[in-house]
C-alpha cells in the first residue's frame, strides 16, 4: 500500500492527476460571491453523475441514448448488450466518474468508474486490448484497435484506475495492458492501425486520428505511474526515434498519415493517399515537445522549425489547410471512392465532403505549437514541465475561475431536474443500411450525449479544482 501511494504521490507530480485535494461538499470557496455557485456544482455534478449511471449498460456506454431510452447509438445503432470503447464511450465516461471523485471524496462516483473498468476488463481480448465495441454476447474478438483512441484510452483510464484501488484483478489487467502497448509496438518504434496483421494497410504505422500519438501519450502515462518499469523508457526512445525518422525531407517536412514498412508515405483507404498531413504535423509537433519534456533529449526539437515553415507555406487561400498535400507539388489532393481524384472539395461525394475533414482550420494549434517550442527553446525541459502542470498564482487562479464561471452557470442551467443533459433536437446523419453510401438525410431528436457529459463534468470539475487550489494559495499567502 506504501508502494501504491507513492506512485500515486509521483503521478500527481508529474501532473497525471489533478494536484488537488478532494473537495468536500461544503468546501468554503475563496472568492466572494462563489459560495452559492460552489455549492450547486456539487449538487449539479452528484445528481449528473447518478442518472449517467443510470443509462449504463454492465457498466458500460455508448454515445447516445434517446430520454425514453428506446435507442442506443455508438457508430451506429447499437444493440442493448454492446458498448463503445471508443470515445466518449466507456473508458472517457469512466475518466470522468474517476476525476468526480478525485475531486469530491464521492465514493459513489469511484463505484461508477470501478463499473466502467469491470467492463473493459471483461472485454479485453487475450492479446490485452480491445476493439472499437464490447459486445457481452460474443467475447471472441481478438482485434487489438489504435484507431480514434480506442485501446489507448483504455488502458489510459485502467492505470488512472490502478493508481487509486488495491484491486489484483484490475492490477493483472493493467499490467496485460501495458505489456500489449509494447507486443504491438513496431520494430520501426511506431504502432500499427491495427493487431494482429491484418494484410493490409491496417498493418502500417498510422498517424492518422492520433493514433500513434496517443499510444505515446499513454506510454508517458506509465512512465509516470510506474516509474520502475525500464521497458517503458525504452519504449518511448523508440517511439522518439519514429517521429525523427519518419519526418519527409525538405521541402515538406512534415509527416504523413501511414508509412509502410519501407517508411514511405502509403495509401490507406480509398480515399486517402500517400501525402504530406498538416493536422498530423502539428500533432507530432507536440508530442515531439512531450518526449522532450520527459526525456529531456533537445535532439527532439530539431525537426520542428522547418515543420512550422512549411505548415504556414502550405496554408490555402480560404485561410484552410488542406488533409491531404501532394507529395513534390504542395497541392491539396481530394479523393472520391475507389481512389477517384477530384479537382476541388466542391467536386466529392456528399459523403465525403461532410464526413471527412478534407479542409481543417488549424491557425489555432499552429500557433499554440508554435509558441510552445519557443518556450521549450527558452525555459528547457524542467521548467516548462511544471509550467504546464500548475497554475499557482492568485491572479492567474482568479481569472480562470471568472473564465469559466458563465459555462459553470450554463452547464447547470441546462440540467434537467433528473439530472440529464438532454441535447434537444440534435442533428444527425442517418445511418446507411450496409454497404450503401449515405443519402444526404439527417434526423433529428433529443439525444443523451456522453461526449456532453463528459465535457460538462470536466467543467464542474476544474471550476471546483480551481476554487479548491485558490482557497489553498490564499491561505499560504495571508
Amino acid at each position: 500500500m506504501f508502494f501504491r501511494r507513492r506512485l500515486l504521490i509521483f503521478a500527481i507530480a508529474f501532473g497525471m492527476l489533478p494536484a488537488v485535494c478532494p473537495i468536500s461538499a461544503h468546501a468554503q470557496p475563496p472568492v466572494s460571491g462563489q459560495n452559492d455557485l460552489v455549492d450547486r456544482t456539487h449538487v449539479a455534478l452528484k445528481k449528473g453523475l447518478a442518472f449517467f449511471h443510470s443509462l449504463n449498460t454492465e457498466g458500460g456506454y455508448v454515445y447516445y441514448v434517446t430520454p425514453d431510452l428506446s435507442m442506443r447509438w455508438g457508430e451506429s445503432p447499437a444493440d442493448p448488450h454492446t458498448i463503445e470503447v471508443q470515445p466518449p464511450g466507456t473508458p472517457a465516461v469512466g475518466q470522468s466518474f474517476l476525476r468526480a471523485y478525485q475531486v469530491t471524496s464521492d465514493r459513489q462516483a469511484l463505484a461508477f468508474a470501478k463499473e466502467a473498468a469491470d467492463a473493459l476488463i471483461r472485454g479485453q481480448n487475450k492479446h490485452g486490448g480491445w476493439d472499437h465495441t464490447i459486445d457481452f454476447n460474443n467475447l471472441d474478438n481478438e482485434v487489438v484497435s489504435f484507431d480514434d483512441d480506442q485501446s489507448q484510452s483504455a488502458v489510459s483510464f485502467l492505470m488512472a484506475l490502478d493508481q487509486l484501488l488495491v484491486d489484483p484483478v484490475l492490477t493483472a489487467a493493467t499490467q496485460k495492458a501495458l505489456q500489449m502497448m509494447q507486443k504491438t509496438q513496431l520494430g520501426n518504434g511506431g504502432w500499427p492501425h491495427k493487431y494482429p496483421e491484418q494484410g493490409n494497410y491496417h498493418d502500417y504505422a498510422t498517424f492518422n486520428d492520433g493514433g500513434i500519438n496517443d499510444c505515446i501519450r499513454v506510454m508517458l502515462e506509465a512512465y509516470r505511474y510506474y516509474p520502475e518499469d525500464e521497458t517503458i523508457e525504452q519504449s518511448l526512445r523508440k517511439a522518439a526515434r519514429f517521429l525523427m525518422i519518419s519526418q519527409l525531407p525538405p521541402p515538406q517536412p512534415g509527416w504523413a498519415q501511414q508509412y509502410n514498412e519501407f517508411l514511405q508515405p502509403a495509401w490507406a483507404r480509398t480515399f486517402e493517399p500517400p501525402a504530406v498531413c498538416p493536422s498530423v504535423t502539428v500533432k507530432n509537433i507536440n508530442t515531439l515537445i512531450d518526449l522532450y519534456l520527459i526525456l529531456g533529449n533537445e535532439t527532439l526539437l530539431e525537426p520542428i522549425p522547418d515543420a512550422l515553415r512549411w505548415l504556414r507555406e502550405v496554408r490555402m487561400e480560404n485561410g484552410m489547410w488542406a488533409r491531404f498535400v501532394e507529395l513534390g507539388t504542395n497541392k491539396a489532393l481530394y479523393y472520391d471512392r475507389p481512389r477517384i481524384r477530384v479537382e476541388k472539395l466542391e467536386d466529392l461525394h456528399p459523403e465525403r465532403r461532410t464526413g471527412y475533414a478534407y479542409q481543417t482550420d488549424l491557425q489555432v494549434p499552429l500557433e499554440k505549437s508554435t509558441l510552445r517550442y519557443e518556450k521549450a527553446l527558452e525555459m528547457g525541459h524542467e521548467a516548462l514541465r511544471k509550467a504546464e502542470q500548475y497554475v499557482d498564482s492568485k491572479e492567474a487562479l482568479m481569472r480562470r475561475i471568472a473564465d469559466i464561471s458563465g459555462d459553470v452557470v450554463r452547464v447547470l442551467e441546462e440540467q434537467e431536474e433528473s439530472g440529464a443533459w438532454i441535447t434537444k433536437n440534435d442533428r444527425f446523419k442517418k445511418n446507411m443500411p450496409r454497404g450503401e453510401r449515405w443519402n444526404g438525410q439527417y434526423l433529428t431528436m433529443d439525444r443523451i450525449s456522453s461526449s456532453v457529459f463528459n465535457k460538462n463534468v470536466a467543467t464542474l470539475c476544474e471550476f471546483l479544482e480551481l476554487n479548491r487550489q485558490l482557497e489553498r494559495v490564499m491561505k499560504t499567502t495571508n
